[in-house]
């Protein structure tokens, strides 16, 4: 992973959760709240919680006496998400890395990460750091993007953006967040951490979206995907976002779009 593969900065968290969270990160965010809930915690951590979108559907479901740690490494997401959520004593926001969490041990009865651990530079710590700070027999509950073929939008802006940049082509969302999807290796660095028992249950969802322009806008504009074409030609950025909603309109139409969107759900038990 690229140093700038972990930028979410300027206008990208807006960007981010205007468009690619509904696109998207909801539908997982729903059932990753739901998954976490049904085992009625009393504490929580969140771990790269990005805009919120996990945040926003899990607290309204958690006991009125739970508490809430809601964290991210880039402070301008966290705040971002603080921003959109509702008044919430039970949440306390804070900028942490993963890989070194500024919690106690045994801490908590749940972690959570939704779509974060691909930007781990070091996964194996940290899935040690999340084992650290959970309650015997706590669960570390996250999910991580399939194979980028399985991710239709994505992978039809890549191969897009690869006929704009041929000698060059950006590859941040096939290297990174679409990147970590070999189900042996996670179950294998899991128990590396220590983790006693792995469950990984894969899960199809719909991707939609009112025009092909949002998912072109989103990927390109509201994820680091925005860095590697301003790294290449900083002037292109809007004819390369254009290009790619054009290539998405006459692969799925010009009106309402949608397509397949594919992930790892994984529990890992502490």
């Amino acid at each position: 992973m690229l140093e700038t593969d972990k930028v979410f900065a300027g206008s990208i968290p807006e960007n981010y959760d205007r468009h690619m969270v509904p696109l998207i990160f909801e539908p997982y965010a729903a059932d990753l709240a739901r998954r976490a809930a049904s085992l009625s915690p009393g504490s929580v951590l969140e771990i790269a919680a990005g805009t919120g979108v996990v945040t926003r559907a899990l607290a309204p479901k958690l006991p009125s006496g739970a508490s809430y740690v809601v964290t991210d490494l880039s402070q301008p997401m966290l705040d971002y998400a603080a921003s959109r959520q509702e008044p919430d004593s039970r949440i306390m926001w804070r900028q942490a890395d993963a890989l070194a969490l500024p919690f106690e041990d045994a801490a908590f009865d749940v972690v959570c990460c939704q779509f974060g651990a691909m930007f781990f530079p070091d996964r194996t710590l940290g899935y040690r750091e999340a084992k650290r700070v959970l309650k015997p027999g706590g669960r570390f509950l996250f999910n991580v993007w399939d194979r980028i073929e399985e991710n239709v939008f994505a992978d039809d802006i890549t191969n897009a953006l690869a006929r704009i940049f041929p000698d060059d082509p950006p590859r941040f969302l096939a290297r990174t967040p679409y990147g970590y999807h070999d189900t042996a290796l996670i179950r294998r660095e899991l128990e590396d951490a220590g983790f006693s028992r792995v469950v990984i249950e894969t899960r199809a969802e719909q991707s939609r979206a009112s025009s092909p322009r949002i998912p072109a806008v989103g990927y390109c504009q509201g994820s680091p995907l925005r860095n590697e074409i301003e790294a290449r030609d900083a002037g292109k950025l809007e004819a390369a976002t254009d290009y790619a909603a054009s290539v998405i309109a006459d692969r799925h139409g010009s009106g309402e779009v949608a397509a397949k969107i594919q992930a790892h759900v994984i529990m890992a038990v502490g």
